[in-house]
């Protein structure tokens, strides 16, 4: 639920301020509440060297590049859209998980649905041409974020367990602050110069606490007990909770078109989920 409403906030927020040094400011206020968290709660710290690289590594591709992707595409499509397109990111998890994760392998009944899932962002980029060459670009951008946010957890959970969920988020929030920030200052100007409208603050901090701080702690938290595929499927429920959002609050709309790019992705995510007993535990962790 949590999520369903971030695609609303990012997309005010990047209406106001150019969208990476908005990535940017978002995780200066979740570092500023995770490492006085993470230091009060004397969270465990890895030991070994590797795990500091994959948090590093996942960080710079899960809070960098998917968030400067993300905040660039959205800002030409609609909030409902950015949320179906970035759904598709579980069957993207399958593809990485079949070839990085002994237990959670292809089936037919996911490769079909993978195949859907690729027939709907066709369609979507399609139509999203009929309204020009940002449009489009936008759609492609939000959808290599969804890649990002796959790979990046499936390396998580290949290579980060036992590490502690603060130590985690906090660690990625770091590694991606660097080369956001740098970015952003040489490209769009220091982002604490920038001038913030109150509606772009109130949106940023909104994202740092509850999509960044709340959203990912929880969600490394149930990585390791329920699986990245099945995890990342617990986002089907977000596009059309984002889509009403966008309709009641921006006035946006969906045509034909786009609708039927969405129900495809809709149905390909629902297949990807497959069946199998790691559903029950995750429906159960997720009400704690």
């Amino acid at each position: 639920l949590i999520w369903s409403t971030v695609w609303l906030f990012l997309k005010l927020g990047v209406r106001d301020v150019p969208p990476v040094s908005f990535a940017a400011m978002r995780l200066i206020i979740a570092i500023l509440v995770m490492v006085p968290v993470t230091l009060a709660m004397r969270t465990p710290l890895p030991k070994h060297r590797r795990q500091w690289g994959v948090i590093a590594g996942t960080g710079v591709v899960l809070l960098g590049f998917n968030y400067a992707l993300l905040n660039w595409g959205t800002r030409f499509i609609s909030s409902g859209l950015t949320a179906v397109l970035q759904s598709i990111t579980p069957a993207f998890a399958l593809v990485f998980a079949h070839f990085l994760l002994p237990d959670e392998k292809m089936t037919l009944r996911k490769l079909g649905g993978l195949a859907l899932g690729v027939a709907g962002i066709a369609v979507i980029f399609w139509d999203q041409l009929h309204f020009g060459g940002r449009a489009f670009t936008g759609s492609v951008t939000v959808t290599l974020g969804a890649v990002c946010v796959a790979f990046a957890y499936v390396v998580v959970r290949r290579s980060a367990q036992g590490i502690h969920p603060s130590a985690i988020t906090t660690g990625q929030m770091l590694s991606a602050f660097v080369p956001l920030f740098t970015y952003a200052w040489l490209v769009e100007g220091n982002p604490l110069e920038i001038k913030w409208t109150s509606t772009a603050l109130v949106s940023a901090t909104y994202l740092a606490l509850l999509g960044s701080v709340v959203a990912a702690w929880l969600n490394y938290w149930l990585l390791p007990r329920v699986g990245a595929v099945n995890l990342l499927i617990m986002g089907l429920v977000e596009p059309p909770i984002a889509v009403l959002l966008g309709a009641w609050v921006l006035d946006e709309t969906m045509n034909a078109r786009a609708a039927i790019g969405s129900a495809l992705i809709l149905v390909s995510v629902w297949l990807v989920m497959g069946r199998g007993p790691k559903l029950q535990p995750a429906s159960t962790l997720s009400r704690r």
